[in-house]
C-alpha cells in the first residue's frame, strides 16, 4: 500500500493542476495579508474560500483521478495484491498531494509574515487543520461514488451533486427548518444538525475559533457554550474524523465486493 501511495502522490503533486492549485492559494494569501495585514481578518477571508474550493477540488479531483488511471488499476489488480491496499493508496496518495498543497499554499505566506509569534496563531492552525479534514473527507466521498458508478458522465454528476448538498442545499433545508419551526427552541437541533455537515461544522470551528461567534445570535451563544468547551471540541474532531472514516469503509466495502 505504501508503494501504490508513494506513486499516486507523487504522480498528482507532478501534475499541473497541483501547482495551479498551489499557486491560487499562494497568491491569494499574500494578496490579504498584502492589503488586510491582520491576521484574524485573513483566516475569516480564506475560510470562506477554503469551506467552498478544497472540496470541490477535492471532489473533482478525487473522480478524475479514478478514471483516469482505471487501466493502471486494472493491472494492479492482476497482481497478487489486496484490493483494499490498491484502493486505500490510491485515496491515500490523492488525499495528502490535495492537503500538502493546501498548506504549502496557505501556510507559507502566514509563517514568512511571522504568525508563529501572533497572538492568532491557533486560528490559522484551525484553519489548516479544517482544510486538511475538508480533503481527506471529500476525496474519499468522491472516491466511493467513482467506485460505485462505471459510468463516468453519471459519476462526476453525482459526486458535484453530492458537494452541492453540503456546500448549499444542505444550509438552504436547515434555515428553512428553522425558519417553520422558530417557534420551537432549535438550539440543541442546530447543535446536532451542523455534525452532519462537515463543511457546516469545519465553519461553527473556526468562528468559535475567532470568536465572533456572537454574528449567530443566540444560537451561536448556544454554540459557542458546547462547541467552545474541550468536550464540544472533542466532539467536533470525532464528528470530522468519523466523516474521513465512513466513505473509506465504502471504498473497501465495494472494492472488496466489486467485480472489475
Amino acid at each position: 500500500m505504501l508503494k501504490i501511495l508513494k506513486y499516486s502522490f507523487f504522480d498528482l503533486m507532478r501534475s499541473r493542476w497541483a501547482y495551479i492549485y498551489t499557486a491560487f492559494f499562494l497568491l491569494l494569501t499574500v494578496s490579504l495579508l498584502w492589503l488586510s495585514g491582520d491576521i484574524a481578518k485573513v483566516v475569516a477571508s480564506l475560510m470562506n474560500v477554503i469551506l467552498v474550493l478544497a472540496p470541490l477540488i477535492a471532489t473533482m479531483f478525487g473522480v478524475m483521478y479514478y478514471y483516469n488511471s482505471r487501466e493502471f488499476t486494472e493491472l494492479l489488480l492482476s497482481q497478487p495484491i489486496r484490493r483494499r491496499h490498491i484502493f486505500f493508496g490510491q485515496y491515500l496518495g490523492l488525499a495528502l498531494s490535495l492537503s500538502l498543497s493546501l498548506l504549502l499554499g496557505v501556510g507559507l505566506p502566514f509563517v514568512v509574515y511571522g504568525v508563529w509569534g501572533s497572538a492568532e496563531v491557533w486560528d490559522f492552525m484551525m484553519l489548516l487543520v479544517v482544510g486538511v479534514f475538508l480533503s481527506f473527507i471529500f476525496s474519499a466521498l468522491s472516491f466511493f461514488i467513482a467506485l460505485r458508478n462505471e459510468n463516468r458522465i453519471k459519476g462526476f454528476g453525482l459526486a458535484i451533486l453530492v458537494w452541492l448538498f453540503f456546500a448549499v442545499i444542505y444550509d438552504g433545508l436547515f434555515l428553512l427548518a428553522l425558519s417553520l419551526f422558530s417557534d420551537y427552541p432549535l438550539e440543541n437541533f442546530a447543535i446536532g444538525a451542523s455534525l452532519f455537515n462537515p463543511i457546516d461544522l469545519s465553519r461553527v470551528l473556526i468562528l468559535l475559533k475567532l470568536d465572533i461567534s456572537a454574528l449567530m445570535g443566540y444560537t451561536g451563544a448556544v454554540i459557542q457554550k458546547f462547541l467552545g468547551t474541550a468536550l464540544g471540541m472533542a466532539v467536533s474532531m470525532a464528528a470530522l474524523s468519523v466523516w474521513v472514516l465512513l466513505p473509506a469503509w465504502g471504498i473497501q466495502h465495494v472494492a472488496k465486493h466489486k467485480d472489475f
